[in-house]
């Protein structure tokens, strides 16, 4: 039996980054029933009973030290964990992490993960020194591909594959037209989602994703429904714009599991998301998609399945974004058959994960 402990941004209710816990999980046991896997959580409790694995708490150093003393393989696990643009103590907490482990040498993977913006100095060093010591590495776009060798990350294998996400696969147990249904939305009709955040001085993009709203619901006929991918966080954000709109829209106000909020993404016939893993979860159902970037993961992926954001969250217009949108609703057949293509290619790449995992191992 392999035990391999994982270190994310896990048991926050982030769906994105459980997201990439229920994949990698879904993966390693899909590929090996010989493993036992534990996860460094902000919840334990959560997190074991949420993904059937256990969990430590990621701020209990005694619990830390002991869980990577006792694994074979530690796998610095998706997102973007190394960063110091929201804090200098996230990017030192996940190198630190890397550090411990093989200091008490054991094999290292960083898996999948989004790499930057590392802006200052003294943290793209200390990348560059913790980096080079572990024994693979994979990245889920070419930007962090490149990021890592103009820091000088030179002595581990690199592989570009994919995000994690994007090997997750639907139910098809019908759970997401339910779930419309409950909240009123009649399925027979046009069904727009938007996934929004917070951001710094954000009056301006509210009131154009309110308007662009209004516009779906008036010239096209289309229902509205707002979707938390970050639940608490999101949900202030929706109502202010939902505030502002002068017409009714919905929004999923109930946690749910990962899986069936992407049966909620299928049955959506367009997506307008600022989140990323709004745009993974759409692409992977071939949801004809808009994205917004606040981010370079946002345009990396983008590019990834052959298209572009229509702006950035803090400069884009409402006229670029209702020409978006017919452009998008206009050529939604041909939108769907690309994402199938890409998302195809894509579950190849990430498949080397896995390939990894297990030559470490063994």
């Amino acid at each position: 039996m392999y035990r391999i402990l994982i270190s994310g941004y896990y048991g926050f209710g982030n769906v994105g980054d459980e997201s990439i816990l229920t994949s990698i999980v879904d993966s390693l046991n899909s590929v090996s029933k010989g493993v036992d896997i534990t996860v460094l959580s902000a919840n334990p409790p959560f997190t074991e009973a949420r993904h059937g694995i256990n969990a430590v708490d990621r701020k209990n150093f005694f619990e830390i030290y002991m869980a990577i003393k006792n694994c074979d393989l530690f796998i610095s696990g998706g997102g973007g964990l190394l960063q110091d643009i929201t804090s200098e103590k996230s990017i030192r907490y996940y190198l630190g992490l890397i550090y411990i482990a093989k200091r008490l040498r054991k094999k290292v993977m960083v898996y999948g993960q989004g790499i930057g913006p590392i802006t200052k100095k003294s943290n793209r060093r200390l990348t560059r020194n913790i980096l080079n010591t572990v024994d693979a590495i994979t990245v889920r776009d070419e930007q962090s591909l490149k990021d890592l060798k103009n820091m000088g990350v030179e002595i581990p294998p690199i592989h570009l594959t994919a995000d994690p996400v994007v090997a997750l696969r639907p139910t098809g147990t019908g759970t997401g037209s339910e779930v419309l249904k409950a909240i009123g939305i009649d399925t027979d009709k046009p069904v727009v989602g938007f996934s929004v955040r917070e951001w710094k001085d954000s009056e301006k993009f509210n009131h154009i994703i309110a308007k662009t709203a209004d516009n779906l619901i008036e010239e096209l006929g289309f229902q509205v429904v707002f979707i938390p991918f970050h639940y608490g966080e999101d949900n202030d954000c929706i109502e202010r714009i939902k505030s502002i709109m002068k017409n009714g829209a919905y929004s999923v106000d109930q946690r749910f599991k990962v899986k069936e909020l992407l049966d909620l993404v299928g049955e959506l016939d367009l997506m307008i998301g600022v989140r990323l893993h709004s745009l993974i979860f759409s692409a992977i159902q071939g949801v004809p998609l808009i994205g917004v970037s606040y981010d370079p993961k946002i345009d990396g992926f983008l590019a990834q399945i052959g298209m572009k954001p229509v702006g950035k969250i803090d400069d884009v217009e409402l006229s670029d974004m209702l020409i978006e949108v017919q452009r998008v609703w206009n050529n939604r057949e041909t939108i769907r058959m690309c994402l199938d293509e890409r998302i195809g290619k894509l579950r190849e790449q990430a498949e080397i994960n896995n390939t990894l995992v297990f030559q470490l191992l063994e």
